[in-house]
Parts: structure tokens; C-alpha cells; sequence
């Protein structure tokens, strides 16, 4: 497989003369910092409705999933036993 040409972010930011520089941990730390500052955050309102929908809809999955397997097993058990 064909290696891409340009930066390659395990190895470091390429330079003008296509040199990698190695970046050093603590300016990873702030890159990371930094883009975490860009991301649009939900309200701690929104986030509670949004962790509430999750609970709801993995529960209701759950309880499908749930009576489907016990109606699946009964009918094997049924047909089988």
C-alpha cells in the first residue's frame, strides 16, 4: 500500500521543505485543548433530556428484546421438547 504524501500526524507537521518536526507532547495537549474549545457544547438541560431519551429507548429496546427471546424460547422449547 501506497503511503499518502503530505502531513502525516503520527510523525509530526511537515515544514516548508517537506522536513517532519516533531511536536512535543504538551503542544498535542494544547492542540487538543484547543479544538475542544470550538465544539459547540449542549446546555446541562439539554444533556439531561438527551441522557433521559437514551435510558428510555435502550429500556424499551431491552424489554423488546427481552420478550422476544422468551417468546423464541418458549416456541423452540414447544416444538422441539
Amino acid at each position: 500500500m501506497a503511503q499518502a504524501r503530505g502531513r502525516n500526524p503520527l510523525r509530526g507537521v511537515m515544514d516548508e521543505g517537506g522536513q517532519a518536526r516533531r511536536r512535543g507532547r504538551f503542544s498535542f495537549i494544547g492542540e487538543i485543548y484547543g479544538e475542544l474549545t470550538k465544539v459547540t457544547w449542549p446546555s446541562r438541560e439539554e444533556a439531561a433530556r438527551l441522557t433521559l431519551l437514551v435510558i428510555g429507548v435502550s429500556a424499551v429496546v431491552g424489554v423488546f428484546l427481552g420478550l422476544w427471546d422468551f417468546g423464541f424460547s418458549q416456541l423452540v422449547e414447544r416444538a422441539f421438547l
